[in-house]
Formats: C-alpha cells, structure tokens, sequence
C-alpha cells in the first residue's frame, strides 16, 4: 500500500513537472488533474483560520500598515498577501525577502505580493524608479506592450505576481480616475487593456482588470464618498473581451448602481452587492478568475458600511482588500461560516481559487 501511494505520488509530481516545469498563468483556466489534486493536497492540510487567512490582503509601504505589523501578522498566519503602496523599490525588497523568510520557516503557504503598478501610478509606488508615460498617453498596441514589459522586469526583480492594472475604465478624465485609463474610446481600451493583459500574465505577473463594473462616466470619488452608476451599465462592455481574452483578476469599484431594474444594488456598493460580483461578474459573463475588492479601509463608499468586508466575501469576492482589521474580518468570516453551510462552501471555492493560483505561479 506504501509502495502504491508512494508511485502515485511521483506520477503525480512528474505530469505537474512535465506540464509546467515553469507554471504558466495562461494554462490557469485549461483542466489539469494533476494541478487539481495538488490544490486539493494543499487545501486538506489547513485548517479554516489558515483558509479563511489566505482570503486577505493587507498593505504595507509608507502608506500602508507600518512593517511590524504586517511581519506579525504574516508570523500569526492572518495574510494571504500583501499590497505594496508608496516606498523604494530597496524597501520593498527588504520587508519581502523578511516575510518570505518567515513563511519558510514555519511552513506557511508562500504570500502573494501586488502592486498598483499601473503606468500613471508606477513613480509614485516605486520611488526612484525611472520616469513612466502615463496611461492616458498609451495610444498603440507596441506601447501598451513595450511598458507593460518595462514594469514586468522591475516588479519581478523585486517580487511581486500581482499588478493590480491595468484600469480599463472608459474615462473622460473624470475626477477619479484622471489620467490612469486609456481614454475615453471604447475599443481603444479594450485593445490597449487587452495587450496590456496578454504581456503581463505572459511574462508571470497577475494582471488584475479595475473597476468594475466602470468607474469612468461616473462624478465623484469613491475615496470621498458613496458615489452612484444612474441608470445603464456603459461601460459593461469593456469586460467580456478581456474576459475572454483570459484576464485572471478583476477589481470591484465601491459604486452604488440606482435606477437599474435589474442591476440595481439597493444602497449597496456593487462590491458588497451579490447581485452584481457573483449574479453579473460570475454567472451572468462567465469570469471564473479571482475577484478582488477595492480598499476597503479608505474609501467612505464602504467604510460607512457595517462589515463591509463580510459583506463583500458573502457578495463573492475572492480576495479581501485592506481590511481595517484582519483579525476581526477573519473571525467574523469563520463565523458566519459556522452557521451557513452553502456561505462555507463557497469561501472553500475562493480559497481554492487562491491556491491555484499560487500553484500556477511556481510559488509553491
């Protein structure tokens, strides 16, 4: 029986080695049974706070949680990843390496580090770093793929498998999205998006499609207040091709759809409202990557909600961005698990997601 499960074992190591000696993020959506029983593997060995934990992304940086507390929790096992705002690119180096470092020391599942390296963003998160045009400013399909590759080459050396970019809002410069999108052409951003996308995931870094479902033709800022879809979804479009097209994450927006029979969110933002990230995102246009929410520590459009972010994992999204308190997220996560089987279920599914995702990233 030994000598049985100890064949099975190496057949299985083998065809994963075979189909992946270097995990490629544009096998993620194809079935591999070999990869499925690892993930399985991997899920059997935790315990639901381990679960629950890799469902969280804090953030670090000079504008996120100081490095001491990001290294406690990643000791206590409460991270499942971590943004990087604002700092060198030596800093960030320095606090990944640590965490790593802790990680293999208690054989905790490796953290998966992001960035909000879009173009317009890219100087202000990695200090020093050499001057990036701005999104707004990428009009070909060469360009889109050439800085894509530049930012690939600097987030890989330092660590990071998570670009939290590109935005393919449809802007006219709007107040909060400013300079970030790729304008305000609809299939110019669906081109642009779409280029940007394959030379990202094809170089190993997540590329991550934000905000859904559009954050371009609104007025306002979700980081100042709740602010309001009126009417028709115009920017909907955008997302089936890039769905398509093989994106493996999309960010939800904090915005609040009225006048909308069948998509209104009822005082919601759409990233707490199940109609829209599980009824629309999911089922409705078929994404079957990871759905991640927007901050949910600064934006007034979700801190004046009373526990948003269970909210936002009952709504279906995979990953739980910048809680205010992990602790207390993950406790309330567990116990609403505890009490609704099918709500368990479904966090079993996005924690699987996570895995596999970091199984195809070569990081376990």
């Amino acid at each position: 029986m030994i000598k049985n499960i100890l064949t099975l074992s190496l057949t299985i190591l083998v065809c994963i080695t075979a189909n992946s000696q270097t995990p490629s993020l544009t096998k993620f959506y194809d079935y591999n049974p070999a990869v499925e029983h690892r993930v399985d593997e991997i899920f059997n060995s935790l315990n639901d706070n381990a679960r629950v934990a890799q469902m969280i992304v804090t953030s670090a940086g000079e504008l996120g949680k100081p490095d001491k507390t990001v290294l406690k929790l990643a000791r206590e096992n409460k991270i499942g990843g971590i943004v990087f705002l604002k700092g060198s690119k030596e800093n960030h180096k320095v606090l990944i390496d640590s965490l790593d470092g802790i990680s293999q020391t208690q054989r905790q599942l490796p953290l998966l580090y992001s960035i909000d390296a879009e173009p317009s963003l890219y100087n202000g998160r990695l200090n020093g770093s050499a001057p990036m045009m701005n999104t707004i400013d990428i009009k070909t399909n060469q360009q889109a793929d050439s800085i894509a590759t530049i930012i690939n080459k600097t987030l890989l050396e330092i660590g990071f498998r998570q670009n939290f970019a590109p935005v393919v809002d449809v802007s006219p410069n709007n107040e909060a999205i400013k300079n970030r999108s790729f304008g305000n052409d609809k299939n110019q951003v669906i081109s642009l998006s779409k280029q940007f996308i394959k030379t990202t995931q094809e170089q190993g870094i997540v590329a991550t499609a934000k905000h859904f479902p559009g954050h371009g033709l609104v007025s306002g800022d979700t980081h100042k207040k709740s602010v309001y879809i009126d009417g028709d979804l115009k920017e909907l479009e955008v997302y089936p091709p890039l769905i398509d097209a093989g994106v493996l994450s999309i960010m939800m927006a904090h915005i609040t759809i009225e006048n909308n029979p069948k998509y209104s969110t009822d005082g919601l933002p759409a990233s707490c409202s199940r109609k829209i990230v599980t009824g629309l995102l999911k089922e409705e246009l078929g994404f079957k990557g990871l759905v991640i929410t927007d901050a949910l520590n600064i934006m007034k459009a979700v801190t004046i909600i009373d526990n948003a972010p269970l909210l936002a994992s009952k709504a279906g999204n995979d990953m739980l961005l910048m809680p205010i308190d992990e602790t207390e997220t993950i406790n309330s996560i567990l116990a609403e698990m505890s009490i609704d089987s099918i709500y368990r279920q479904q966090v079993y599914q996005s924690v699987k997601k996570i895995i596999r995702l970091k199984v195809y990233l070569g990081l376990m």
